[in-house]
């Protein structure tokens, strides 16, 4: 009887011991930079993957002609200052968000500021088609390139402000961006898997959308989710987080433009 106490005793230790064993390598396979293309379907997978499938192509295309397509009060095009985006643009969006003079600019921000200061145009409305195409274009034009953004003196602060917003607790639910995208990374939320939320896709067409959107519609849609003030498009706070992200994410090749449930 007490033999078989103990027996019963040490299984039950030994099945203790395993659970922590799997818990500590599934909490260090969540450290290492994933994307969430990984947790996609096949038939997602192969959406993005193939041009002729992935939906965003069709914003591409527009992209390509606002580069080339002269405008405002100057009547020069993006191409009259930097060529063939193809060759001038490739690596670029792997630095952004990053301080241009002494402003944080996201890849979304510097296009308004060449249209704006070179091109004496008004700026594009956030989320609108042809700011998303623009980015998309560039974006894409450094497809498969890794992440370079870094820590630097002139972005730790605001890379700091992107850390906190980040950790910090908000709204009614009183959740962070962290508790899901870290803590629960991998784990299911509604019977879909929780990625690790980087921001290597973006832009990205959503089916849930049925169409493109930016990294910032994402934010705001998971800060509506939990009950809390969003930040507007275009602000500091956007600017800052999303640089956190790209810091965050370093490494994982550019997928824009990604496709996502």
């Amino acid at each position: 009887m007490r033999q078989s106490f103990y027996l019963k005793l040490l299984i039950g230790i030994f099945q203790l011991s395993l659970s922590a064993i799997v818990l500590a390598g599934t909490q260090a396979e969540v450290k290492k930079p994933q994307s969430s293309y990984e947790l996609m379907s096949p038939e997602n997978k192969a959406m993005q993957d193939d041009p002729s499938l992935n939906p965003a192509m069709f914003w591409l295309g527009d992209g390509e002609a606002l580069w080339n397509a002269p405008t405002g009060q100057k009547n020069i095009s993006c191409a009259s200052c930097h060529g063939d985006a193809k060759k001038t643009m490739r690596g670029i969006a792997t630095h952004f968000p990053k301080v241009m003079g002494s402003k944080l600019q996201t890849l979304e921000g510097q296009i308004n500021q060449c249209r704006v200061g070179a091109q004496q145009a008004p700026a594009l409305v956030y989320e609108s088609k042809e700011l998303l195409s623009l980015t998309a274009y560039i974006a894409n034009q450094s497809k498969g390139m890794p992440i370079v953004v870094k820590e630097t003196a002139q972005n730790k602060v605001d890379l700091k402000k992107g850390h906190d917003y980040f950790y910090e607790r908000m709204g009614q639910l009183n959740l962070s961006c962290a508790q899901c995208h870290e803590d629960r990374a991998g784990l299911k939320l509604g019977g879909s898997p929780i990625p690790q939320g980087h921001s290597n896709a973006y832009p990205i067409y959503r089916l849930e959308w049925q169409t493109l959107g930016s990294l910032q519609r994402r934010l705001r849609n998971c800060m509506s989710g939990v009950r809390a003030k969003q930040f507007e498009y275009g602000s500091p706070e956007m600017a800052q987080l999303e640089l956190f992200l790209a810091w965050r994410a370093r490494g994982l090749p550019l997928e824009s433009p990604g496709v996502r449930p």
